[in-house]
């Protein structure tokens, strides 16, 4: 079973693992200049291995964040977010805002329309969108600015309390891990039925926040088609693809589709295959794959009473599976 005792040799870098089987901390980057190839070499090598590493304290600004996150591919922007004049907080369109701050500083109110449309179940990337784009294959998100909190990172599996403080911690899911684990006849089931599923933003918009969304037919709005059972590109591991966007498994009738699904994420989600992440410092930066891990954001006291700003480089999948079984297109689900 694959695990973590065949770890590449880092020379640059330093790694502290934080879970039995993926997810680690990495140290000995100087960010304040261009990364260096070799280093960035090393830096790839263990987000193919790890599936999630964090940088703490890395002092990057928002120039220097999307450098380094174009290393890793094309990014994608904001603009096609902003039709019809939206107003986008930050200054470069590579950005994503992804914290809880209104244009005029104030933190969103727990009504705030904006907070019910971001919010969605357990996302695993924009998994609706035809291309993989949060998924593609790595989201960074910067904490710049934190509410109090004396986060930690610990795992699921080690008998640790959970962190202190106000909430606002991310939650991975080792999905490469949980399909070698699961029993041989579901593998063997997901190999050969070679099931696909359709993804939903508005599926999953309904399902996290059922009143807002009452009146939307998420069947009326296209699905982003992917494969349950797939290869990681990256390291060559089998890996079930899930999120909380699926809105059904074709082929199947609506029981038998909805028991698939909720067999494979509740196994998938079980504590012994789960990470949760911290953040500490204004400049900590999380790395993930999105193509072998699922995420969710940990709500929390901080909602509604204290600034949480964060900033997101997203790229663009550049591998074999980035399309999924879709056409090629540049349409986006889920805009207002």
């Amino acid at each position: 079973m694959p695990g973590l005792s065949h770890v590449p040799s880092f020379n640059k870098i330093s790694i502290t693992e934080l879970h039995p089987t993926f997810g680690a901390e990495i140290s000995g980057v100087e960010f304040s200049r261009p990364v260096e190839d070799d280093v960035f070499q090393e830096i790839l090598a263990a987000i193919s291995k790890y599936g999630v590493c964090v940088f703490r304290n890395t002092g990057l600004d928002d120039a220097h964040h999307v450098a380094f996150a174009a290393r890793f591919g094309e990014l994608d922007d904001v603009t096609p977010y902003l039709a019809g004049g939206r107003p986008h907080r930050l200054s470069d369109v590579r950005l994503f805002d992804v914290g809880n701050i209104e244009l005029d500083g104030k933190v969103f109110e727990l009504d705030n329309v904006r907070r019910e449309w971001n919010k969605v179940c357990d996302p695993s990337g924009r998994s609706y969108l035809a291309r993989l784009i949060d998924i593609g294959q790595w989201a960074l998100p910067r904490g710049l600015e934190l509410q109090p909190t004396t986060g930690r990172i610990f795992a699921a599996t080690r008998s640790r309390a959970s962190p202190a403080g106000m909430g606002g911690d991310t939650e991975f899911a080792d999905l490469r891990t949980a399909f070698d684990r699961l029993p041989r006849t579901i593998q063997m089931d997901l190999q050969e039925q070679d099931y696909i599923a359709a993804h939903s933003l508005w599926h999953s918009r309904k399902v996290a926040s059922p009143a807002t969304f009452a009146d939307v037919d998420p069947e009326a709005y296209p699905m982003g088609r992917h494969r349950l059972f797939q290869k990681h590109e990256a390291s060559g591991r089998d890996t079930l693809y899930l999120a909380a966007h699926i809105h059904h498994v074709e082929g199947l009738d609506a029981d038998a589709s909805s028991t698939l699904f909720n067999r494979l994420f509740m196994h998938a989600t079980q504590p012994r295959f789960v990470l949760r992440v911290g953040w500490e410092h204004a400049g900590d930066l999380v790395l993930w794959d999105n193509t072998c891990v699922m995420h969710r954001a940990v709500g929390g006291s901080f909602e509604g009473k204290h600034r949480r700003d964060m900033r997101r480089a997203t790229v663009h999948d550049g591998s074999g599976g980035a399309w999924g079984l879709n056409e090629r297109s540049e349409i986006r689900q889920g805009l207002p």
